[in-house]
Parts: structure tokens; C-alpha cells; sequence
């Protein structure tokens, strides 16, 4: 999971405003007690820091990766 990906997945999940908040204050024992943005900052791979954050505030496995959505595809010529 790239960077992207992770905040991505946060707007989508928690909302943009509520997953800045979350990540800026909530602090994760599973993470050695700091907060998303610290343990980004310190170099922890976002997939380990989303999954940490997923488990934290109880989101249910089939939201984690967001909405599936239909891939697109070329116009017919």
C-alpha cells in the first residue's frame, strides 16, 4: 500500500476532516503508542498503519478496502 493509497482509503472510510483528526490524535498501542502520523513519519508502512488504525476504531473487515468499484473500460470504437 503506497501513501496515496492510505489517505485514499481514510477520506473514503472516515471522512476527509474526521480522518485527519483521527490520525493526528488518536494514539495506538499497537503501534508503540503513537498516532498514524507519528508512526508514518517514523517510517512504518502505511498498510500496517491502516490495519492498526482499522483496528482501533472497529471497522468491520468489508469496509477496510473501501467500496468496490466497477473498473472502467475504452469506449467502444
Amino acid at each position: 500500500m503506497r501513501l496515496s493509497e492510505f489517505w485514499a482509503l481514510a477520506d473514503e472510510v472516515f471522512g476527509a476532516a474526521y480522518a485527519r483528526t483521527l490520525t493526528a490524535g488518536l494514539v495506538l498501542g499497537s503501534l508503540g503508542d503513537r498516532t498514524a502520523d507519528a508512526a508514518l513519519a517514523d517510517g512504518v508502512p502505511p498498510r500496517e498503519v491502516w490495519t492498526a488504525l482499522c483496528d482501533d476504531m472497529d471497522v468491520p473487515e468489508g469496509r477496510r478496502w473501501g467500496q468496490q468499484r466497477p473498473q472502467r473500460r475504452g469506449r467502444p470504437a
